[in-house]
C-alpha cells in the first residue's frame, strides 16, 4: 500500500545556551509514523505545550528541516524541496489551518482578498467571476458562502467563522493533506465541535487526510482515527485512537485523561459539577 505521509525516526534538534554553546534540545526525538494514501484519516498529535507536537507540524509543512530521519510526502522527501515551482506543487497538495484565524488574516485586507488569490494561485482562476465561483464552492464545504464574507474584514467576522474560511482558503487547491495546528483552541467554545465536525466531512465526503494537532484529548478521541502522545519530543502511546484514549498505560497519558472535560459545553459543566461535588465528599 502505497504512502500519503511517511515520518522514518525524525529527529529536530535546537540549539540552547546562546551563539558558541554546544547545547541542544530535542524538541522531536526519533518519531515514525505513516498514514496511506488511499485510506483518508484524521490522525491526532496529542500533548502539552512544549511536547514538539507544534515542530512536527512545521517539519510537515516543509518549515523546518529534520536533523535526522526522512520527512516523505507522496514520495517526495520534504527536504529536498529547494525551489517555487516545487514547493508551489507541494502546496497545492498540503495546506496548513493555523491556531488563531486572526493572526492568519491581515486586519487591513479584506478576507474575500485572500480567497481569491488562493483561487488564482492554486486552482487557474483568472476572472472575478472564475474566483468567485471557486472561493463559493470552498466556502459551501464549510457552511458558508461568498455573500456572507465578500467585503468584509477579519473584525467583521466571528472566530468561528474566521477558522471555517481559513479552512475553505485550504481546500481551494484540493489538498491531499490538511495540518491543522491546534485548530480549535482559539475558537469560542460553544463553537468547537462545529469546526471538529467539519473535519469528520472533509475526510469522508473529499477524502482529505487531517493531520489533527491538539492538547485536547475530548475532541481527539470524539474525531480521529490514530492517535500519537508525546511528551518533550518522545512518542509515549501510539495506536487507534479509542483504543488508547480509552485505557492509556503511560503515566502521562493517564494524567492528560483525568485532566480532560467533555468537548460538549454542556457535558463539561456536569463533569465540573460532578468533580466538585466530589471533592467537597
Amino acid at each position: 500500500m502505497s504512502k500519503l505521509l511517511e515520518l522514518d525516526h525524525v529527529t529536530k534538534l535546537y540549539p540552547v545556551g546562546g551563539l558558541f554553546s554546544r547545547q541542544s534540545i530535542k524538541a522531536v526525538n526519533d518519531v515514525s509514523f505513516s498514514l496511506d494514501a488511499d485510506k483518508p484519516e484524521i490522525f491526532a498529535i496529542v500533548g502539552e505545550s512544549g511536547s514538539g507536537k507544534s515542530t512536527m507540524a512545521k517539519m510537515m509543512l516543509g518549515n523546518e528541516v529534520p536533523n535526522s530521519g526522512r520527512l516523505v510526502f507522496d514520495g517526495t522527501d520534504i527536504s529536498t524541496i529547494r525551489n517555487r515551482s516545487q514547493r508551489e506543487a507541494f502546496m497545492a497538495r498540503v495546506q496548513p489551518v493555523f491556531q488563531n484565524p486572526f493572526e492568519a488574516f491581515n486586519p487591513l485586507t479584506r478576507v474575500d482578498a485572500y480567497l481569491f488569490g488562493t483561487a488564482h494561485r492554486f486552482a487557474g482562476a483568472n476572472n472575478q467571476a472564475e474566483k468567485e465561483r471557486v472561493c463559493d464552492e470552498a466556502l459551501q464545504r464549510v457552511g458558508l458562502s461568498m455573500a456572507e464574507i465578500k467585503g468584509r474584514f477579519s473584525h467583521e467576522l466571528s472566530g468561528g467563522q474566521l477558522q471555517r474560511v481559513a479552512v475553505a482558503r485550504a481546500l481551494i487547491p484540493s489538498p491531499k493533506l490538511i495540518v491543522a495546528d491546534e485548530p480549535v483552541s482559539m475558537v469560542d467554545a460553544s463553537l468547537r465541535m462545529s469546526i471538529v465536525n467539519l473535519f469528520r466531512s472533509l475526510r469522508d465526503e473529499l477524502k482529505v487526510s487531517i493531520i489533527y494537532i491538539t492538547h485536547d484529548l475530548a475532541t481527539a478521541y470524539y474525531i480521529s482515527d490514530r492517535v500519537i502522545i508525546m511528551q518533550k519530543g518522545v512518542v509515549i502511546e501510539s495506536g487507534d485512537a479509542r483504543a488508547v484514549l480509552d485505557n492509556p498505560t503511560h503515566p502521562y497519558s493517564i494524567a492528560l485523561k483525568n485532566a480532560v472535560l467533555p468537548p460538549d459545553p454542556r457535558a463539561a459543566s456536569a463533569a465540573i459539577r460532578l468533580r466538585s461535588a466530589a471533592a467537597a465528599g
